[in-house]
């Protein structure tokens, strides 16, 4: 087999990298795909009978990306078989070809198991596509196990994929050590460049925020993006001495994450001093945990006032026929809940006002960070936020109860409790 093109430098120190994970992109332009293709066919060549997978996120893609450009580049050398979209090396090694359009359609990948897996443009896959791959990368054989990912900023990934590999924020069982990112971008390309000197002017000519992302491959602009004008620059601060202002809670529950901010009020600017964020705690737990975090609150001084809460938790449940405010009122040491102003676009649009510098988050809160600069815009729907990728929606959520509770900040708020009458 003779295999023809020539790595540049950053795609030669992509082959190199022996990461678990290895994300490699960054801006439009840089080879990614080639890059992966190449990768995979050499470790086919040198490890007899691996078994290598290439995930693209529709069938179109996968066969004008790697399909048919693998078809070029080694087809009068490997087998291929159309039906089943598998390259079968004489050796033993192969590469299979998928797609994966909906979080449902990880069920056919579901007991499948593969040595390399790679996904190109990673950024296009939910979270929970990406773990549910990555239960796929197992085997018996003396293989090397590896994940290879192609990345441009932007798509309902890009939440996730910034979260490993650029601001390497890790979670229980991630170790820091199985993530690598190979930053690349179009300069690095001689080759597009040569053929194509005016591709480079043509990423110059795009709108800001697509420039920012396909061009310089920032992470903290991109086109869709729901706050723009949210920076790390401008809303986050370090922590500071806000004692004496009127604190308060807001919260965004759903079993799959409970979303807890705590604020401060100073005339019209708000700080968020805080934040708490656990999945697969029951009501009666969240409840727990917003107590205990109030306590600590009210331990250096700072009483919390109020909580705000979404108004679906004023809803009986079946199974018991008691509120989830019930339920999280019931725990001792929960401050007053107030139900939130849930309209969408009028909650959206106070929000933005406030980033007008009238709010402010202190380091640590990480996750409102990352969400506020994640969140994308609804594809159907003018001045909303989308909800997906889910995940980045809690906090901002919270935000927005937070920011509408405080739209008549100086009228006195009354708000029944089974155990009592708060005003403020």
């Amino acid at each position: 087999m003779h295999l023809q093109g020539k790595p540049n430098e950053k795609q030669a120190e992509f082959f190199r990298s022996t990461a678990h994970f290895t994300a490699y992109g960054g801006a439009r332009g840089g080879g990614k795909s080639w890059a992966l293709r190449r990768k995979l066919i050499l470790l086919c060549l040198r490890y007899p009978g691996i078994h290598c997978l290439i995930i693209r996120r529709t069938l179109k893609d996968l066969t004008d990306n790697h399909v048919e450009p693998l078809l070029r580049e080694i087809g009068k050398s490997v087998a291929y078989s159309a039906g089943a979209r598998v390259f079968r090396f004489k050796n033993g090694s192969r590469i299979d070809l998928g797609y994966l359009a909906h979080d449902s359609d990880t069920t056919h990948y579901q007991g499948q198991e593969y040595d390399i897996i790679a996904i190109d443009e990673a950024t296009q896959f939910s979270e929970y596509q990406f773990a549910s791959l990555k239960g796929c990368l197992r085997g018996v054989g003396k293989y090397p196990r590896r994940m290879y990912l192609t990345c441009n900023p932007g798509g309902i990934g890009h939440a996730w994929v910034k979260r490993l590999f650029i601001d390497r924020d890790f979670r229980d069982g991630e170790r820091p050590e199985d993530y690598r990112f190979i930053r690349a971008s179009v300069w690095d390309n001689q080759v597009l460049t040569e053929r194509d000197p005016e591709y480079i002017n043509s990423l110059k000519s795009l709108p800001e925020q697509l420039r920012a992302a396909w061009l310089e491959g920032r992470w903290d602009l991109f086109e869709g993006q729901f706050f723009p004008e949210f920076s790390r620059e401008n809303h986050v601060i370090a922590p500071c001495d806000l004692y004496g202002k009127r604190y308060f809670a807001s919260f965004d529950y759903g079993f799959d994450r409970f979303a807890l901010l705590i604020l401060a009020v100073d005339g019209d600017t708000l700080y968020v001093t805080r934040e708490y964020c656990r999945s697969g705690l029951t009501l009666s737990e969240a409840g727990e945990a917003l107590a205990a975090v109030c306590s600590e609150e009210r331990a250096l001084g700072h009483d919390i006032s109020y909580s705000v809460a979404s108004p679906d938790l004023w809803n009986r449940r079946q199974d018991s026929g008691y509120s989830g405010v019930e339920i999280i009122s019931s725990v001792k040491g929960t401050p007053s809940l107030l139900k939130a102003d849930n309209r969408r676009i009028p909650g959206w649009r106070a929000l933005r006002e406030k980033l007008d510098n009238k709010l402010k988050i202190f380091r640590g809160c990480d996750e409102l960070i990352r969400s506020m600069e994640a969140l994308q815009f609804d594809k159907h729907v003018s001045e909303d936020a989308a909800d997906e990728p889910h995940e980045v929606t809690h906090t901002p959520e919270a935000l927005r109860y937070a920011v509408m509770s405080r739209s008549e900040a100086d009228v006195t708020v009354t708000q029944s409790r089974d155990i009592g009458i708060f005003m403020y």
